[in-house]
């Protein structure tokens, strides 16, 4: 169950002549309606946070807002558009890719390389993707697999 029983609600809902079944209903509702809403709100929180420490990293509101355009602008340029989202989720992936444009990583190239056997290690690279590690929790040893596999992928010649 979602949602734990709370006997003082419970005693409301039963003073205000609710039935076991219109109670369970309101729990449901609960469970369908808040339970996302909160999970949202942490996510929400959660970029907030990454955007914060981003600011602070790069010396303010206006710096990082700059940064952030070249960011876009070269990661268009430079990169397949899965990998460019993977990387912008998180602060350890924007940091990466600022490395990248500024040269001190290895750019990971938009084509070229053997067709055949990428596709497997894409694909391998998507199913990771997938996993709630990465979208959802945004382990960073997690995210790091993932940014290392596509950089490896599109950085061999």
């Amino acid at each position: 169950m979602m949602l734990d029983v709370d006997n003082d609600m419970n005693g409301k809902l039963f003073d205000n002549g609710f039935t076991l079944e219109q109670v369970q209903a309101v729990y449901d509702l609960a469970a369908d309606k808040f339970v996302p809403m909160v999970f949202e709100i942490a996510h929400e929180f959660h970029a907030d946070r990454e955007v914060e420490r981003l600011i602070s990293a790069f010396g303010g509101k206006e710096k990082w807002q700059e940064v952030s355009r070249q960011l876009l602008t070269y990661g268009k340029q430079n990169l397949p558009p899965e990998v460019l989202d993977s990387l912008a989720g998180s602060f350890e992936g924007v940091m990466a890719l600022y490395r990248m444009m500024k040269g001190d990583e290895p750019v990971m190239s938009k084509h070229g390389g053997d067709a055949g056997s990428r596709a497997g290690h894409e694909d391998e690279l998507h199913s990771l993707m997938r996993d709630p590690k990465y979208w959802k929790d945004k382990d960073p040893a997690f995210v790091s697999k993932v940014t290392k596999g596509f950089q490896r992928l599109y950085n061999e010649g």
